[in-house]
């Protein structure tokens, strides 16, 4: 008894010092870790070669170059660090904090940037800014590879400024920049920025619709388009050929000749677009097509940050699929975003119309064939950038009786050569506790009865919602409440089963006259 008392004090005291050890071993780490400092550019988010958080468009000109011929690795990373300096300075100016200057600036140019956040320190003045396009000239790189100049041309420059916290300016401006860099202990730093006079830039216009466009969109006749099994995530990993084939055959025997599908942000990779996904993808247009279907491809959906330090990052992403897949004879249009509407009191409405804005004059610049739109969540929310996109597009789920007057408003308040769509429309059969058992297939069909014959009179194309109803919703949808969600899964005119239900027979007759 006693040997077994002495083992178990042995153990307790073991127990015990080895606690205390590693207690001492984490306080010790964290205070070496305070004392080194943390590195700034890992602050920033910028450290490591793979950082991808500044993504501005660069096309260099080597094609005059005084002193040594450049390495494709060397001019690599100084073109990282050139692009990490401007992330910094970015940073700096939103903030009037110095982190991270001292990494991509020497010393005399640093002296400089300090003297500019004092000053707008002093006067309450912030600057939020991004770069989205660069065109560097180089002119020298020296013998001994340690110093470089080159010419920054024709720089697209976004700035908001801000006195106080209050917005006082918001620009878009091309400026040229004469930049020299040194390479420091591994890293180029920037030692000469001055900008100097751009040189014009010549603009290309191109007509942004032709009449067979025109055509197409005011003969618009379809539906916003899920695979029964795989709803917001068509293009995930249950997408298969098969399913998509069986699918548009049955939309295009509706009598409907088009779909509207959904790019999730992230799902697709963000900036590193995932190729497979973009595939997935053309593989569907290359569907469509053989059953003479036109598709309308929506980005960014679930994406809600239109903040100005993550432009370069979603431009890219959007570059990168607009540029694959303009060419392909099933694209109809692009579609910018669904009701970024609904973001304007989180996110701020000038927030998300800059970043719009900026996103269509890009499209349009890549693509100068497929016109552009937003989906906005109402008529009354459509009036928004009338002017800039090629077609008004606008979705409606309040009463039939509201629908003319709504839209009519609409109609007065955009140009008159602008041609609108109803990218959004339907409702549910849905009939149960959570809303008092007041829908059935019969109501959604007579839905459809009533307001089918409005768009019709109005030559009003139309897309509604949708071709199935879903045996689950994300809640990322319509959120967890069951009186939200439980409806959202029955707007389909084919059943769970893929059946028929009343509002398809309506809509096949009526879609074929």
């Amino acid at each position: 008894m006693k040997w077994n008392k002495n083992i178990l004090r042995v153990l307790l005291i073991g127990s015990f010092l080895a606690i205390n050890a590693l207690v001492l071993f984490g306080i010790s780490s964290v205070w070496s870790y305070l004392n080194t400092g943390a590195d700034r550019s890992t602050l920033l988010h910028i450290g490591g070669e793979g950082a991808t958080v500044y993504l501005p468009k660069v096309v260099w000109d080597t094609t005059s170059v005084e002193g040594r011929p450049i390495e494709k690795q060397t001019l690599a990373k100084i073109e990282r660090d050139y692009l990490n300096g401007w992330y910094v300075r970015n940073t700096a100016l939103s903030t009037n904090n110095n982190y991270g200057i001292g990494d991509y600036f020497t010393e005399s140019a640093r002296t400089k940037l300090y003297k500019i956040l004092d000053t707008n320190k002093e006067k309450g003045a912030t600057f939020v800014q991004t770069t989205l396009e660069h065109g560097p000239k180089l002119n020298f790189y020296s013998a001994d590879g340690t110093q470089i100049s080159f010419l920054d041309k024709n720089v697209s420059l976004y700035k908001k400024g801000f006195l106080n916290g209050n917005p006082v300016l918001e620009y878009h401006e091309t400026a040229t920049f004469q930049v020299v860099m040194l390479l420091e202990d591994g890293f180029w730093r920037v030692r000469h920025f001055v900008r100097v006079a751009s040189e014009p830039v010549k603009v290309k216009k191109e007509p942004r619709i032709s009449a067979v466009d025109k055509e197409a969109l005011r003969n618009i006749k379809g539906l916003n388009y899920y695979p029964k099994d795989s709803p917001w995530d068509t293009f995930g990993n249950r997408f298969q050929d098969s399913i998509i084939s069986g699918d548009f055959r049955t939309i295009r025997d509706m009598g409907f000749n088009t779909v509207r599908i959904f790019i999730p942000y992230m799902d697709f990779g963000a900036a590193q677009v995932n190729q497979d996904r973009l595939a997935k993808v053309r593989a569907l247009l290359d569907i469509a097509g053989k059953q003479n279907i036109k598709v309308v491809i929506t980005l960014f959906d679930f994406y809600g940050d239109y903040s100005v330090p993550n432009w370069t990052e979603t431009f890219t992403h959007a570059e990168k699929l607009v540029t694959t897949l303009k060419d392909h004879p099933s694209l109809l249009a692009w579609d910018l975003k669904n009701e970024p509407d609904l973001d304007f009191e989180a996110r701020g409405k000038e927030d998300v119309l800059g970043w719009l804005r900026e996103l269509c004059l890009r499209i349009k610049k890549w693509d100068g064939l497929h016109p552009a739109t937003v989906g906005w969540s109402s008529p009354e929310a459509a009036v928004n950038m009338a002017k800039e996109v090629d077609f008004v597009s606008f979705h409606y789920y309040r009463e039939i009786q509201d629908f003319m007057p709504s839209y009519q408003k609409l109609r007065n308040a955009i140009p008159k050569d602008k041609i609108t769509i109803l990218q959004e429309y339907g409702k549910s059969s849905y009939s149960g506790m959570w809303n008092a058992f007041l829908n059935s297939e019969e109501k959604q069909a007579a839905y459809y009865e009533e307001i089918q014959p409005i768009l019709e009179e109005a030559q009003i194309p139309f897309l509604l919602w949708t071709l199935y109803d879903f045996e689950k919703v994300p809640s990322a949808v319509v959120g967890n409440r069951p009186w939200r969600r439980e409806p959202q899964k029955y707007f389909g005119c084919l059943d769970m089963e893929g059946k028929p239900k009343k509002a398809f027979y309506f809509l096949n007759r009526i879609s074929k006259k």
